[in-house]
């Protein structure tokens, strides 16, 4: 009796307007597969950081894919890749590189996290995407410095304590 009724009214809904899924799956799809682009890129990019100026492991990245849970772990992503490629810089002679760019990620973070406010999410999900743009567009200028800095690009800090010098010979 009861699958029958449920079979009815199966037929009805079937019959009747049509809310068709489709848009909202090829949404989701879409969405997801931008965050794992994003992800990659991110993931990439600390990957040339070398691992005693790592402030967050690669392999944590991929965390950013988990549904909300993403919005809080960006304030973690996006803030340590800018202070890993600091701190790579400073041991390099040049400080004040990825300073910038965490204030971008700030910005970014700040954006993704209004986004699921009402009213407000079209504005600041616009801005969170022109900013991950940016912010990636950033992180891989300081990638390629980096990488040019390795290969003899720019100087290493001098030693802070000069080297001994040599013993004189004994008369």
């Amino acid at each position: 009796m009861i699958s029958a009724y449920l079979a009815q009214q199966l037929i009805n809904y079937s019959a009747g307007p049509r809310f068709s899924f489709f848009p909202i799956c090829i949404g989701l799809s879409v969405g997801t597969a931008i965050n794992v682009v994003v992800c990659l890129l991110l993931y990439n990019a600390q990957m040339a950081v070398p691992q005693e100026h790592r402030k967050i492991e690669p392999n944590m990245i991929w965390l950013l894919v988990i549904p909300l849970f993403n919005l809080v772990w960006n304030f973690f992503v996006f803030l340590r890749i800018p202070e890993s490629y600091q701190s790579a810089f400073a041991a390099r002679g040049a400080p004040h590189k990825g300073v910038g760019e965490r204030n971008i990620g700030l910005a970014y973070c700040i954006c993704a996290a209004c986004s699921i406010i009402p009213c407000v999410n079209i504005l600041t999900g616009l801005a969170s995407l022109v900013l991950v743009i940016i912010f990636l567009v950033q992180i891989y200028n300081l990638k390629t410095q980096l990488q040019s800095s390795m290969a003899g690009g720019f100087p290493v800090n001098p030693p802070t304590n000069p080297p001994n010098p040599p013993i004189p010979p004994i008369p």
